[in-house]
This record gives C-alpha cells, sequence and structure tokens, in this order.
C-alpha cells in the first residue's frame, strides 16, 4: 500500500450523452443547433514525485512494522512451544515421581508384612506395626494425590494444542531421557535468533524512518497533472485529430505557517525514536540474562545432581542396614522408619532435579530463540 504512492494516479472516464439546449437560453444565436450528442473518452494523471523522501520513508516504515507484527507472531508461537515443552516435562516428572512412590508402596507393603510377623512371632511390639502401617498409608495418600496434579498438566497440554481437554490423555512414562547438550553459539547470534530483538529492532527502523517523513513536511508539495482524449459529437469522426484534447500542468503548495505543529510532530517522532532504541537495547540485555539464568542453573543443577545420587546411594544403604539390624533384633522399626524416610526423599528430590534439569533446558532452549532467526521474517 505504501509503495503504491510512487506512482502516479490513472483514471479513465468515458461518456456518451443525447443533449437538447434551450433556445431561450442567454445569448442564444439563431440558427444554432439546439440537439446534439456529446460523446467523451478522456483520461487523467497526477503524480506527486518523492523528491524529499517522504514515500521512501513511508514504505521503510511500513517495511519495519510488518516484519516487526511477524516477529511478534513468531515469539508467540515460540512462547506457546515452550510452554507446551515445560508442561509436558514437568507432568513426566510426575510421572517418574508416581513410579518411585508405587516402588515404594510395594517396598513398604513388605516391612509392613515383615513387622506383622515379627509381631505375631512375639519379636515385635504392636508399636512398630503401627510405625510401618502409618508409613505404607502416608506413602499411598502422597501417591494418589500426585494424580490431581499431572491431571492438570495433562488438560494444559490439551488446551495448548488445541483439543478438548475431556478428549486427551497420554499414557504414564517416567522421565527417563538424555539431558539434550545444547550448543549456544557466540551471543552475538542472539541478535539473529531472537524473534523479540528482531522486533524491537525493526521497530526501532520504523521510528527512525517516522522522523524523516516528519523532516518532509518541511517542503513543499509538488504535483504533475495531465489529461487528454477525444471528444466529438458523432462516434464516427471521435478519434480523428480535430477531436483531440488534452491538458498538462504542475502546481506546489508551501505551507507558510502552522503554529508550529511540524516542529512539535518532528520533535515527537525523534523523542519515539529514543523511546524504541531504549526498548531494543532493554530487550538485548534481557535476553543475554535469560541465557546467562538457564545457563548457569543447568550447570549448578548438573553440580546438585551429583552431590544428590550420591545421597541417595548412601540412603539407600542406610535402609538396607537397618533392616537387616531390625531383623537380627539389634535395634527397633524406628531406625528403620527414619532410613526408609530419609532414602525417599532423597530420591524424590533427585527426581525433581532430573525434571527442573528438563525444565532449565526448555527455558535455554527458548532464550536462544527456538531454531527461529530473522531469514524466516517476510521480504517485502
Amino acid at each position: 500500500m505504501s509503495r503504491s504512492n510512487y506512482y502516479p494516479n490513472l483514471t479513465v472516464s468515458p461518456s456518451s450523452s443525447r443533449d437538447r439546449v434551450s433556445q431561450n437560453r442567454p445569448n442564444y444565436v439563431r440558427g444554432t443547433q439546439t440537439l446534439y450528442t456529446d460523446t467523451v473518452i478522456a483520461g487523467q494523471a497526477s503524480w506527486e514525485p518523492d523528491l524529499w523522501g517522504s514515500v521512501r520513508r513511508t514504505v521503510e516504515e511500513s517495511r519495519s512494522n510488518a516484519q516487526a507484527s511477524a516477529a511478534d507472531l513468531a515469539n508467540v508461537e515460540l512462547s506457546i512451544r515452550a510452554e507446551l515443552a515445560l508442561d509436558y516435562f514437568q507432568m513426566r516428572g510426575l510421572d517418574t515421581d508416581q513410579q518411585l512412590l508405587d516402588d515404594t508402596v510395594k517396598a513398604y507393603q513388605k516391612s509392613y508384612q515383615l513387622t506383622v510377623d515379627r509381631f505375631k512371632g512375639g519379636v515385635a511390639t504392636d508399636s512398630d506395626v503401627a510405625l510401618a502401617q502409618t508409613q505404607l498409608q502416608s506413602t499411598i495418600s502422597q501417591s494418589v494425590d500426585i494424580g490431581v496434579a499431572r491431571a492438570q498438566y495433562e488438560h494444559a497440554i490439551a488446551t495448548l494444542i488445541g483439543v478438548p481437554a475431556s478428549s486427551f490423555t497420554l499414557a504414564a512414562a517416567p522421565l527417563s531421557l538424555a539431558l539434550p547438550q545444547l550448543p549456544t553459539g557466540v551471543p552475538s547470534a542472539l541478535l539473529e535468533r531472537r524473534p523479540d530483538i528482531s522486533s524491537a529492532e525493526r521497530r526501532t527502523q520504523a521510528a527512525n524512518a517516522q522522523i524523516g517523513i516528519a523532516i518532509a513536511a518541511f517542503y513543499p508539495t509538488i504535483t504533475l497533472t495531465g489529461g487528454g482524449g477525444f471528444e466529438s459529437t458523432g462516434a464516427g469522426n471521435l478519434f480523428q485529430g480535430p477531436s483531440a484534447l488534452w491538458s498538462l500542468g504542475g502546481s506546489a503548495a508551501q505551507l507558510l505557517f502552522d503554529g508550529g505543529r511540524r516542529r512539535a510532530v518532528t520533535e515527537q517522532a525523534r523523542h519515539n525514536y529514543d523511546e524504541q532504541t531504549a526498548n531494543y537495547r532493554e530487550s538485548v540485555l534481557n535476553a543475554f540474562q535469560e541465557v546467562e539464568d538457564q545457563l548457569a542453573a543447568l550447570r549448578i543443577y548438573q553440580q546438585e545432581a551429583v552431590s544428590q545420587q550420591a545421597a541417595v546411594l548412601a540412603a539407600r544403604r542406610s535402609t538396607q542396614i537397618s533392616t537387616n539390624r531390625y531383623i537380627g533384633g539389634t535395634t527397633t522399626y524406628l531406625e528403620v522408619l527414619t532410613a526408609q524416610a530419609a532414602q525417599l526423599s532423597n530420591e524424590r528430590t533427585a527426581a525433581d532435579l532430573t525434571t527442573r534439569q528438563f525444565a532449565s533446558s526448555v527455558q535455554l532452549v527458548r532464550a536462544l530463540g527456538g531454531g527461529w532467526d530473522t531469514s524466516q521474517l517476510p521480504k517485502f
């Protein structure tokens, strides 16, 4: 639409009429024909040459705004895909937690049965049985409670992919994938890989073009016009030389006084450019921060996961030792319960760390643009 202003406006206006004029009109010459046919085929052209760059700047502004809108759309799509991935991995993390609790419930059922058998044999107390039953039922309750959060994530995934939540389901699958290795490249590559940065950059370009449009208003408007065609009282000689008509002309208009309006518009455009430049700089800094945040999170989570895995192994060993001591009659069931609770807590923490690592990986992919780059912007 903006580029169309580069070209002249052309119109054609054919007409034909049968007319009768009054013989009693002023200045009527006796004997003059009062009934006649008038056929006209004429065209007009008008053009404002872009001498001061107003049209060129308008095209530049429109192009930048169109690309900024396309980048905004890409950023929304990236955010939705990232949210979908986050919900998916959170749900799979809950599946891992569910499997862990189910396995723990089976182990606690064996411990409970062992305590009951020892109580019947007179080598355990009723208190041991109550403790084992309490621990078993509490773990079963935790296992059931996970279903609420999992259903919510499943429904969120259904909404994000555009299907009714009531008709969508995903079978349980513990999170056992390997963490992705993410090449980050050089920091400057973010300027081409983040749609929000590209959007801010192009809005800055549009604001700069608006300054040029405002400055062009200080110069005169020049319009070139022309027209031509044929007019005749009969169709037979319509296109003959004597029937030709034409006109050429030009005009210029210069605004001499507007009370400072043009100056104010130009100043406003400059301030708007400063605002967009600041927004662009903020977008770049935020992008670098988001990348560094997720890189730091992944690095720290990896260190924490190593320590947590060692804690899990130690807790399992402690549980095994305490169980053997209880079976041998050298300790109370309270020691076994304490060891089992510590083991479950550490195993759940390790599973949660894995989920957080996947979530940070998704956030890092999003911070790096998710595979998007400026080559995907439309060309105008």
